[in-house]
């Protein structure tokens, strides 16, 4: 047979992928999609009954033989496998096109043994979706590498071991219904550190004294460091407690408003003048993990749409595989790169050679290229504008900047630092007088952009960025030592240390991979899934624990250290490693893993979990807040106790036998309180508030009851109180007590009988229509609303409920209604008309919160910028930055499931000694097959 007339099927991942890859290899060519992962390991229950009791039953692995995986083709992949084998009859030859990564490795080898081809099979592979690379992949293949298969197999073993052994406990001990993962583990363990660290924080306060100088009619300004050579403290030298670390000067209010005083008006003397060049290299080009932050930071996409939005690039041909920890470009896109730096701003932006950057990760193994725009010949954003848009364009325009970026010239220019000496007068500070100030300031003047005239890296949030940011580019006139400067004034400022920084989603990311936990793959999925289970919410763009991640983490720090242990997991991590580069094997790994070695020397994960001994669930549960304050995580959701030993009067402390138990009170949390505001005083609030009596505001005139307003677990509420002869009432004459919640404007402190009987009264009845039926407005989980029979609409405000009038309502109901929308709210501020659309600039609060729109473009305000108080050019401003990154699209991603089946449980939870019973069925079960299911 000529080789044109050869027919190949060629099988990729995704259909988008298949239909770009299908256009470049034309006739002679079939592209088929796999859709993903075609099969994976069942759940017990979804095995063959033979099955379950055999030595798969318990993991769908086989630990005592070679920890053999049973493997079942996905329910909604079987019509996919039987079209794929339908397209098989009729090639001369296979291609496995899936990613050249360990995950694409193993899909292609699970196509294999599903499809058991009798025709020629190669592995073909690439990194970018190009013409030239397709065709290049087509002609040069490989063989499948098996060792990529072990490592991933490995992990997918290792993975389904700890999550069905771990897992079992967090139910019993904690929580029914929750999970535990390699990775998930210890990032939670993470954000939950941290949060501890927020907790014990102890804020400090310390002054200090900024000075304005004039130097020829120049001013600047200095920072008082030194009083009479010794340093001033600032805010690094405070440890956490609070407390000073350094030998250093503490100033307080009193002394530094004396030395301001002292040296307002007096003459500087310049004591010390030093500049030196300043030199930026610019960042590497993207691996995953920097992708992930600099998209957090200047696009404010999450881990999880990053990469969605990378995919959908790659996946269409414009970027290279997105899914990487190594920093090198190909010898074409170094070229490439340097060739448009120098057509787009000159000879001297271009470095004489080429720069090559160092893998930052000391494992670097998926990709072997970092994440860069596709092609030997670069498209500019300018290019691809008219192809892409929103946030398709914004990274597109991101990776082709850091891409060019990477291989200009450095920025130049130079560092000038000063240092003021200047006479105090004898001001006291702490009951000494002092007799000399040192004042001190700096600046970085750029002369050559260098790379940052096409792209600069994005910084987080942080004290220290926030200053180096003000000391580049600040000029400072020049001074000669010796000299004299006139003080034309100085201020004293007052200070307070502030807590480490929660994390971002972006800092999560960045710490595990400095830390070695997970790889480019799994980074966006874990820092999705410990927030899709419940263990991590957020605060803006901050990560903050629910109390249920602090529960699961002391159980798993106390009962199983190696599992969260930040250098174990990295050590998983570097082993799996070898086995894809093929210098360990998968079994043995797995062994040493599960059983543990033979000199004990390490634990192996049975005995860890055989061996555990009594848990005290209720202590795992208690977070000590001090004062006899503790939260719990109980069934329902935290709360706060008060905890008062037996014997113990709460009102002196002194012990005595004659002393009643005084019992535990207790108040739901709602989530709205992050764990470092959950401090003794505010537990001893909620305790207040949600008293068993609640407080009583009056009585009720229509039905005589008594009035009361309360905390509970779903926020303040107001509610009546049953006489005693109604709180007997069963059956159908049970009388439920009428309650409603409190507006989110409204104080559960200070509401008033009047406004606690109009809630008590919902839903209100506003009227009826030409036709007779009610309208009702009411309050629902979703906020304030109209009902008409089953027609609802929304309303702007909950007050709303109380104030519209009929024919409000019908003007409402005589609008087409809008989905999945709420009713416009009013603008918060209106800037003017916007110079380039002419239309008028307003200032609104939406779901994801305030921005400004001009009716055609919105834009999100930053978190700079205050919807109060921004300005007209400001607001213009943002307007034009979203114009040129094009509209934005958002979907909603659905939640994953974390509820278990019951039989997982029961499967999950036998005797080692029943494992063992059954292992010696092993040769019979392992001959029970069906047609959609194979045993690896």
């Amino acid at each position: 047979m000529s080789e044109s007339a050869t027919r190949r099927l060629v099988i990729v991942e995704s259909p988008a992928k298949a239909k770009t890859i299908a256009g470049y290899l034309g006739p002679g060519y079939e592209v088929e999609a796999s859709v993903g992962h075609i099969r994976d390991l069942p759940t017990p229950s979804e095995m063959p009954a033979d099955m379950k009791k055999g030595p798969y039953g318990r993991f769908a692995v086989d630990v005592d033989n070679g920890f053999d995986p049973y493997y079942v083709v996905d329910t909604d992949k079987k019509k996919k496998v039987a079209e794929l084998k339908r397209a098989l009859k009729d090639a001369d030859e296979l291609l496995l096109a899936t990613d050249e990564d360990r995950e694409g490795e193993a899909i292609a080898w699970h196509l294999l043994q599903v499809l058991k081809p009798k025709v020629p099979v190669k592995r073909m592979v690439f990194h970018e979706i190009t013409k030239e690379a397709i065709q290049r992949a087509a002609r040069e293949t490989r063989d499948l590498d098996q060792s990529l298969v072990d490592a991933q197999e490995t992990r997918r073993i290792l993975d389904r071991l700890y999550g069905y052994e771990v897992s079992p406990v967090l139910w019993r001990k904690v929580r029914q219904g929750l999970s535990a993962g390699r990775v998930q583990s210890v990032a939670t363990r993470l954000v939950v550190e941290r949060e501890r660290e927020r907790m014990a924080f102890r804020a400090a306060s310390y002054w200090d004294v900024t000075g304005r100088f004039d130097a020829a009619g120049e001013s600047f300004t200095a920072r008082l460091t030194a009083l009479d050579g010794t340093r001033i403290a600032s805010g690094r030298d405070f440890g956490d407690d609070g407390q000073l670390k350094s030998a250093v000067t503490h100033l307080d209010e009193a002394g530094a408003r004396a030395v301001a005083q002292a040296v307002a008006d007096t003459t500087a003397t310049v004591a010390e003048v030093s500049e030196k060049p300043y030199s930026r290299r610019p960042s590497a080009p993207f691996t995953t993990s920097t992708l992930q932050q600099e998209a957090s930071r200047k696009l404010r996409l999450s881990s999880r749409n990053a990469m969605r939005v990378a995919q959908r690039l790659y996946e269409n041909g414009y970027i290279t595989y997105m899914r990487t920890d190594s920093t090198t470009l190909s010898e074409s896109a170094l070229t490439a790169a340097r060739s448009q730096a120098r057509d787009m701003y000159g000879e001297e932006y271009v470095p004489s050679a080429p720069r090559r950057y160092e893998k930052k990760a000391a494992n670097a193994q998926e990709a072997h290229e970092a994440i860069r725009p596709a092609g030997d010949t670069f498209r500019t954003p300018a290019q691809v504008a008219g192809e892409l848009r929103g946030e398709d364009f914004a990274m597109y325009e991101l990776i082709w900047k850091r891409t060019v970026a990477s291989q200009m010239a450095d920025a130049k220019g130079s560092t000038a630092s000063v240092k003021l000496s200047v006479p105090t007068s004898g001001a006291e500070v702490g009951g000494t007088a002092t007799r000399t100030a040192e004042f001190s300031a700096s600046g970085t003047v750029i002369t050559f952009r260098g790379f940052l005239a096409a792209y600069e890296e994005g910084r987080d949030d942080d004290e220290r960025a926030a200053a180096q940011l003000r000391e580049e580019d600040r000029r400072l006139p020049k001074l000669t030592k010796g000299g004299s400067l006139d003080v034309a004034d100085a201020e004293a400022n007052g200070h307070e240390t502030t807590p480490p920084a929660r994390y971002t989603e972006a800092t999560l990311v960045k710490a595990m991979e400095e830390l070695g936990i997970g790889r480019p793959s799994t980074y966006a999925a874990t820092v999705a899934t410990i927030q899709d289970r419940g263990y991590v919410g957020t605060r803006g763009n901050a990560l903050v624990p629910h109390w249920l991640a602090f529960a699961v983490t002391r159980l798993l720090e106390e009962h199983f250290p190696s599992l969260v242990d930040y250098r174990f997991t990295a050590s998983m991590e570097a082993d799996l490693d070898a086995i894809a580069r093929g210098d360990a094997q998968r079994v043995d790994w797995l062994r040493r893993f599960y059983f543990g070695d033979g000199d004990e020397s390490r634990e192996g994960l049975r005995h860890l979990v055989e061996n555990l001994g009594d848990i005290d669930a209720r202590e795992i549960s208690t977070v000590r807040l001090g004062d006899n304050m503790v939260v719990r995580v109980g069934r329902y959701g935290p709360y706060v106790q008060e905890e008062v030993p037996a014997g113990v009067d709460p009102q002196t402390g002194e012990v005595s036998d004659d002393v009643e138990p005084k019992e535990a009170r207790r108040a739901s949390i709602t989530d709205d309180i992050a764990p470092d505001e959950m401090t003794p005083e505010k537990a001893r609030e909620l305790l207040e508030q949600a008293s068993d009596d609640g407080r009583v505001l009056g009585t009720n005139p229509e039905t005589g009851r008594e009035v009361v307003a309360k905390a509970g677990r779903y926020g303040p509420y107001v509610t009546e109180v049953l006489t005693d002869a109604e709180a007997e009432l069963k059956g159908k004459n049970k009388v439920k007590p009428r309650t409603g919640s409190l507006f989110k404007s409204m104080d559960l402190a200070t509401i008033e009988l009047d406004t606690a009987l109009k809630l008590l009264s919902l839903p209100r009845v506003v009227g009826t229509d030409a036709e007779g039926v009610e309208i009702t407005a009411q309050n629902g989980r979703y906020g304030p609303y109209l009902k008409k029979g089953t027609d609802s609409r929304s309303l702007a405000s909950e007050e709303q409920i109380f104030d519209i009038t009929l024919d409000e309502a019908l003007a409402i109901y005589a609008q087409p209604k809008q989905r999945g929308r709420a009713a416009a709210k009013p603008p918060l501020a209106e800037l003017g008309e916007d110079p380039v659309s002419g239309r008028l600039v307003v200032v609104k609060d939406g779901r994801f919160g305030p921005y400004v729109t001009d009716g055609e473009t919105n834009a999100t305000l930053k978190r700079d910028d205050d919807p109060e108080t921004i300005t007209a050019e400001r607001g213009y401003e943002l307007l034009a930055e979203k114009r040129a990154k094009g509209p934005t699209t958002r979907k909603k991603t659905a939640k994953k499931s974390t509820t278990k089946k019951a039989t997982t449980k029961k499967a999950t939870t036998k005797k080692a000694t029943a494992k063992k019973a059954t292992a010696t069925k092993t040769g019979a079960k392992k001959t029970t097959k069906t047609t959609t299911t194979t045993k690896a």
